[in-house]
């Protein structure tokens, strides 16, 4: 990848935050991490809507990482919103949670999701998830062309 890529996590636990960032720097991952706390900010950040309007500073992700269990707007309705738009729904978005649920996996895969990965419990596992993470999605990973901002889908 000829630029850093962005990588948009959504997670509402603030120590769950500092564990990736953290997880992150010690797989010497350098791409710029934007964080928001909760779905509705998610949604606010990918759409560019108020204090996320400007896509110099908070630009179009090249990777979220999205948490399930938030309370308001949870992680499944933003992927539902996510997918359905076509800027946006190229973009690989890998579910990062602590659920095991069969059915959550499922609904995740059939709204959109690209990858599906239960948080490890000690630090060092979950660095190396960090670490695969960047060398597939961010290094090995031939991403979609971006969609046209006048894409009107298959049904011309």
């Amino acid at each position: 990848m000829s630029k850093s890529a962005t990588i948009l996590l959504i997670e509402d636990n603030r120590m769950d935050v500092e564990l990736t960032l953290d997880a992150f720097r010690q797989a010497r991952l350098a791409n710029q991490v934007e964080v928001v706390a909760s779905g509705q900010q998610a949604l606010d950040y990918l759409f560019g809507v108020d204090q996320y309007a400007d896509r110099s500073e908070h630009p179009i992700p090249d990777l979220i990482l999205l948490d399930l269990k938030m309370p308001g707007i949870d992680g499944f309705e933003v992927l539902k919103r996510l997918k359905s738009k076509p800027p946006l729904k190229r973009i690989p978005v890998t579910i990062l949670t602590s659920s095991r649920e069969q059915g959550d996996r499922a609904l995740s895969y059939d709204i959109g999701a690209n990858s599906y990965l239960v948080k490890p419990v000690s630090f060092a596992g979950f660095v190396d998830v960090v670490r695969q993470i960047g060398d597939y999605w961010l290094s090995l990973n031939v991403g979609p062309p971006p969609v046209a901002d006048n894409a009107s889908g298959s049904d011309s």
